[in-house]
């Protein structure tokens, strides 16, 4: 029997804080990298998103919704916008190319570092479905 090895999720996180943002997390590393998006993540191409890179957040947060108590670093309410499989197609330190296939999100998407702030990305569609 072969093994066929399970695609790496992701998760975006709609997350009423003390701003409201949206929490882009891959499942990379065993770990969840994570970005926060100001802005909603980009269905479409050529709509280009500021991602700020977070710290990495256990697996668990795959499944996480629910409300983060007052004076709790996060405080606010999380709900899951979308969720699903990614597959990587190339992963270098300044740029992450991926296609996501997800209930809002799906086609190719690329992550891009700037150069100005280490933490600062660009999160934008690629290519359509």
């Amino acid at each position: 029997m072969v093994e066929v090895e399970a695609k790496p999720r992701f998760v975006v996180q709609e997350h009423h804080a003390s701003h409201l943002h949206w929490d882009f997390r891959l499942e990379m590393d065993g770990v969840l990298k994570s970005w926060a998006v100001p802005k909603e993540p980009p269905t479409q191409p050529n709509v280009r998103r500021l991602a700020i890179e977070v710290e990495d957040h256990p697996l668990s947060y795959l499944d996480f919704e629910g409300v983060i108590e007052e004076g709790r670093y996060g405080a606010g309410t999380v709900t899951i916008w979308d969720k699903g499989t990614y597959s990587l197609e190339s992963r270098k330190p300044d740029k992450i190319v991926f296609t996501l296939s997800g209930g809002t999100l799906n086609g190719r998407y690329t992550l891009v570092r700037l150069k100005n702030d280490p933490k600062n990305w660009l999160l934008f569609k690629t290519k359509t479905d």
